[in-house]
């Protein structure tokens, strides 16, 4: 019989099962638990917590943009302001979101919003090299984008067909997107003063980043959010329009100015050397008696509305920006990354001018370095010639050294100096332009004449310590703080003032006899434009020191007044007589024997002063670069305007005449006191009305023509009876240079001693120096910048 073996079984038992239990009622309490938390959430505290899901939840946000504050001339007159434009978005996630749900009818709508675009968009899309193809290759391969430009700067007028037709078709996936351009309606009128803004309508030069932030404005926001009902809401915060300014510029004058820059530039460009009819030429108008900015340019300028176009480079020195150390041989830095210098060709050593095939390169190139060089020569552009460089402002000083020794009471107005031609001072022989000499001189002459041995006397009787006391008094040295930017910094030791008028710094002689001398005449120091004329204002306006400004007043963007900007006198320079007197005396300098009688317009009476710089190149007097000027006021009896014309190195073989400079003010006063309102006081004589006629045929001037001042006749009459008295009381010798031989190609007197010009009207001496050989190196050093 078999024996059965049995299995082993494990038993239940009555401990395990016990635990068992046990661990079914901890889970199941742990879900009752749980359900009985998710009853409580969703009852007392489900609001809450949907809120926070849906808040997670991406909802659209617009920006706003504000319309930057327009600038406008003195007579409000718009000379820039900002367009509302709209560029044209296509989302494509959007536009195809439904494409699966209905397929035929969402394909339909498709090609209907994209022939919507091509009817009605497609010539401004091809500029972006965008057609119809494009977009449906383009929403195959980027079905998940939501963001691309079509088109740019579209008008309201450009898209508002458009925009009805999406609206009855219900088209989704396109949008505008509004936006701001600035818009220059003049182009290139005053586009030193009033600058230009970048991309992203912030304000790079002139007006434009001076009045910044009361230009600009504040962006708004249109947003959605959820309501306590959960709701969907939108909000919209309005953008904050900016600030307009009202402006001192008067747009007429101001391109009168410019007209006649240009003219000028025609001239003369390309005569001697490539380029420009000058390096530089700028020209200041001014209320002398509230320091406002009537118009202010320089040539050349460039279109406000395309700054960056290098077109406008032609015919300027081109400059060259390092981009990395250049070391000499020995491994030290010779020139720094960053410096910037004039263009010289490798084998005449002569300066290198943009062409227009250089422009050409400068606009097309892609190559960093091009591009690098194209931004150096536009800054030199854009910069503010009558703000930002400096020069030795030459003989239209001589008025401030003669105002000096007036005032300080070292000299009455009544000396009469010898000048043989020169005047020896510290060991060297300094000339005057006359180098045959003046002979026996008053000071009204030495203005007149423009005598620097004259002015050397005057200043050695007032000493060192007055006259530069008062040239500190008079700003010069100093930034006048008008309102815009680039006006570099002065220290006052540039000029070599002394600190509480002290001749020292910090315990060392600066200044001796021979700075003194040349400062007399506007020599061995540097200045601007702007400094020169609020100096010179004051000294003819009854000493009031004005601060120069263009702006005058801020409007909102509702157009009601914010603020009035008021003339702000700083301090008094001179006294009222001191000042009658440099009227008196400048006012000769516009009449017979004076050397700014070119400057003088038909039927007009002007006061002014000629000059004519020397310029130190690297510490040296070269005889060959100028700097010429005019400096002018009318009426001439009582000054009410000023006018201020430099030309930096005229493009000619004799650059040491000042007619460059009188004939600019000549030609703006012609056109512009008529305009301003201002009589004709003298007596126009048949030639000069045939004259007058011709130059307002020539210039296209066709406003009224100047009227004549009542009772002008029984004036002039009085007038020419003072004068023959006067010649019967006084000696009027014929000057000595106008028995010289007159040199038949340009008509001016040859000077038998020195083989040079003399201009037939002023008698001034073409290609002479203040400055012997021996004196160049101990010359101040500072030169006129380019």
């Amino acid at each position: 019989m078999k024996t059965v073996k049995t299995k082993n079984v494990q038993k239940f038992t009555i401990g395990m099962k016990k635990k068992l239990v046990v661990l079914f009622m901890l889970v199941l309490l742990a879900f009752a638990g749980l359900g009985a938390r998710l009853i409580s959430i969703t009852t007392n505290n489900g609001k809450e917590y949907e809120k926070k899901v849906l808040s997670q939840q991406r909802y659209d946000s617009t920006t706003i943009p504000y319309k930057r504050g327009s600038i406008l001339d003195c007579n409000e007159s718009t000379l820039a302001w900002s367009e509302k434009v709209y560029n044209l978005i296509l989302n494509a996630n959007v536009l195809l979101s439904d494409k699966d749900k209905n397929k035929d009818k969402d394909k339909d709508k498709i090609q209907l919003t994209l022939n919507a675009l091509n009817k009605y968009f497609s010539a401004q899309m091809s500029a972006n090299g965008i057609d119809l193809k494009w977009i449906q290759d383009y929403l195959e391969k980027n079905s998940d984008k939501k963001y691309y430009i079509l088109a740019k700067k579209l008008s309201y007028d450009e898209i508002k067909d458009f925009q009805d037709y999406a609206s009855k078709e219900n088209l989704k996936g396109v949008y505008f997107e509004a936006k701001y351009i600035r818009k220059y309606p003049e182009n290139t009128l005053a586009s030193d003063v009033i600058g230009f803004t970048s991309a992203d309508d912030v304000g790079q030069w002139g007006l434009e980043k001076q009045y910044n932030d009361i230009l600009g404005g504040v962006e708004g926001r249109e947003y959605g959010y959820l309501d306590d009902d959960l709701k969907l809401e939108r909000t919209t915060i309005p953008a904050i329009d900016g600030n307009s300014i009202v402006t001192t510029i008067d747009s007429h004058l101001q391109a009168v100015v410019e007209k006649y820059l240009n003219v000028f530039n025609e001239e003369n460009k390309g005569k001697v050397r490539p380029g420009n009819g000058a390096m530089n030429v700028g020209c200041i108008m001014t209320n002398i008696n509230t320091g406002e900015i009537l118009a202010m340019a320089s040539y050349p300028n460039f279109d406000l509305n395309n700054p960056w176009d290098a077109s406008k480079l032609v015919g300027m020195p081109e400059l060259h920006k390092y981009t990395e150390d250049v070391l000499d041989e020995e491994g030290n830095i010779k020139i720094q990354k960053g410096d910037v210098e004039q263009v010289v060709d490798d084998d005449t050593k002569n300066p290198v001018y943009i062409t227009a095939e250089r422009a050409e390169q400068l606009n097309n190139s892609d190559d960093a370095e091009t591009y690098e060089q194209k931004v150096t020569n536009l800054q030199a552009m854009w910069k503010n010639f009558c703000i930002s460089d400096t020069y030795e402002p030459g003989s239209v000083s001589k008025p401030i050294t003669v105002a000096i020794g007036l005032d300080s009471g070292k000299i009455t107005g009544n000396e009469t100096y010898n000048c043989g031609g020169y005047l020896e001072v510290g060991g060297h022989k300094i000339h005057c332009h006359n180098t045959g000499g003046d002979g026996i001189i008053s000071v009204q002459q030495g203005i007149q004449k423009s005598c620097n041995v004259a002015m050397m006397h005057v200043a050695q009787a007032t000493g060192i310590h007055i006259f530069s006391k008062y040239q500190k008094n008079l700003g010069l040295g100093l930034k006048t703080n008008i309102d815009l930017p680039g006006e570099p910094f002065m220290d006052t030791d540039v000029m070599i003032h002394r600190e509480n008028g002290e001749n020292s710094k910090n315990g060392d002689v600066v200044m001796v006899p021979s700075d003194l001398a040349t400062y007399s005449f506007g020599q061995g120091y540097n200045c601007t434009m702007i400094e020169m004329i609020t100096a010179f204002n004051s000294l003819i306006n009854g000493g009031k020191f004005y601060q120069p400004h263009v702006v005058k007043k801020i409007l909102s963007s509702s157009g009601s007044t914010i603020k009035n900007i008021e003339p702000r006198l700083l301090k008094q320079t001179v006294s009222d007589s001191t000042s009658e007197k440099i009227v008196e005396y400048c006012n000769t300098v516009t009449q017979e024997g004076g050397t700014g009688t070119t400057a003088v317009p038909v039927g007009y009476k002007i006061g002014g002063k000629t000059g004519t710089a020397e310029m130190s190149i690297n510490g040296r007097r070269d005889k060959i670069n100028y700097v010429v000027s005019f400096m002018g006021y009318a009426p001439a009896d009582n000054p009410e305007i000023s006018i201020y014309v430099v030309v930096d190195r005229p493009n000619t073989i004799k650059q040491d005449n000042a007619r460059f400079a009188t004939t600019i003010v000549h030609n703006i006063l012609t056109e512009a006191l008529p305009y301003l309102g201002y009589p004709m006081t003298e007596e126009v004589t048949e030639k000069q009305q045939q004259e007058l006629n011709e130059f307002r045929e020539k210039y296209g001037i066709t406003s009224a023509p100047p009227k004549v001042e009542e009772n002008q006749e029984d004036e002039a009459a009085e007038g020419n009876s003072s004068e023959e008295q006067k010649e019967e009381t006084e000696e009027n010798k014929e000057p000595i240079w106008k028995s010289f031989d007159v040199d038949p190609e340009t008509g001016y007197y040859i000077n038998p001693n020195t083989g040079n010009l003399v201009d037939p009207d002023s008698g001034y001496e073409l290609g002479s120096s203040a400055f012997e050989d021996e004196l160049s190196d101990d010359a101040p050093k500072e030169t006129a910048n380019n």
